[in-house]
């Protein structure tokens, strides 16, 4: 089968498949629809060995009243093709899987089937068209923003609902943005000496995994200081790689993850890390500091004192609360457990027991 781009094959199902059989079953039904639910295809980063799992037709479907969802079940239960442009429209996996490969003799199909409301509170742990409070911004995980505010919508029947919200998760307000960035920067001030004090000792291995663990910390910060939510780590350097002005900092960081010696390694750490001070100056978020690196007190390496760019944008935070918390940030800044993270009951509950309202 020709491989062809996963929302473009969605779209295509929804428009010559499943929007026809609606209409002509289910006349005037209000819903709308789309393809959020996550999957490298929602990034525009899909290629043919995704196709092994959780990839091929299928879209979601919205309707207002949950009452209505079994009538539309049943429809495209009975009535949808069994393949679609030459690939099989249905399933087969265990229940550890959300779809699984497809399979002409699957036991699903890939149409779900939702009351807007509660699927978002399932993927989010919150319907954002009733508003998001600082807590419930740092207690999502950026990867579920993503997937949200990339992905499409293919028909928004719904009063415009799907547009709505994801125009409410385009972006964080300015002083939860100020926040974690401040946090991100934290990170990389409690860190961006180790590099230079493994290799000091001799532990080139130690060096690098602290080197590697700052290089994500970078991506991570580029992205937000760009306004694109940071994917998983799958597709981090992917989608960081993809920013017009990211070029100078890939190269830095191939450097500095490359096979030389702690001298070629610091020298491209600290390109990076002075680039991405300058995109943080040139966000107007926060007074301008001197992005230049300097020794870490008398010892023999470079660091950019990243603390002097927590202090400013934690100044610049004009909410008393939020000025006055620590620089802990958004909740995967401090967890990274795919089995909290994909759980939005558990990272309510470890946000909400790290920075109580």
């Amino acid at each position: 089968m020709t491989f062809v781009p996963g929302l473009v094959l969605a779209r295509r199902f929804h428009d010559e498949v499943v929007a026809p059989l609606l209409a002509r079953r289910l006349p005037g039904l209000p819903y709308s629809a789309g393809l959020l639910d996550g999957g490298s295809e929602l990034l525009g980063l899909d290629t043919p060995r995704s196709t092994d799992h959780d990839w091929g037709p299928r879209t979601q479907v919205f309707v207002a009243d949950a009452a209505r969802a079994p009538a539309v079940r049943a429809v495209l239960d009975a009535e949808l093709p069994a393949d679609f442009l030459g690939w099989p429209a249905r399933f087969a996996g265990g229940p550890a899987v959300r779809l699984g490969v497809v399979a002409a003799d699957g036991d699903r199909h890939g149409v779900r089937v939702d009351e807007l409301g509660s699927w978002l509170r399932d993927r989010l742990g919150v319907d954002p068209r009733a508003g998001l409070s600082t807590a419930d911004w740092l207690a999502t995980p950026t990867q579920r923003l993503a997937e949200l505010t990339g992905g499409a919508v293919f028909h928004d029947g719904l009063n415009g609902a799907l547009a709505d919200v994801r125009a409410r998760l385009a972006w964080y307000p300015d002083d939860v943005w100020r926040h974690v960035l401040a946090a991100c920067w934290q990170r990389v001030s409690q860190a961006e000496h180790l590099a230079g004090r493994c290799a000091e000792v001799g532990d080139e291995v130690g060096s690098r995994v602290v080197t590697a663990e700052l290089a994500g910390d970078l991506m991570r910060l580029g992205l937000l200081l760009h306004r694109r939510w940071p994917p998983y780590p799958k597709w981090l350097g992917s989608v960081f790689a993809g920013l017009p002005a990211a070029g100078p900092v890939v190269d830095a960081l191939a450097v500095a993850l490359g096979g030389g010696d702690w001298a070629a390694r610091q020298a491209g750490l600290v390109r990076a890390l002075e680039t991405v001070a300058g995109w943080t100056n040139d966000s107007g978020l926060a007074a301008s500091v001197d992005p230049t690196a300097r020794p870490f007190h008398h010892r023999p390496f470079l660091v950019l004192d990243a603390g002097r760019f927590v202090a400013a944008l934690r100044a610049a935070i004009t909410d008393p609360v939020l000025r006055d918390r620590p620089p802990v940030g958004a909740v995967d800044q401090y967890v990274d457990n795919v089995d909290v993270l994909t759980h939005p009951d558990r990272v309510r509950r470890v946000a909400a027991a790290v920075l109580p309202d």
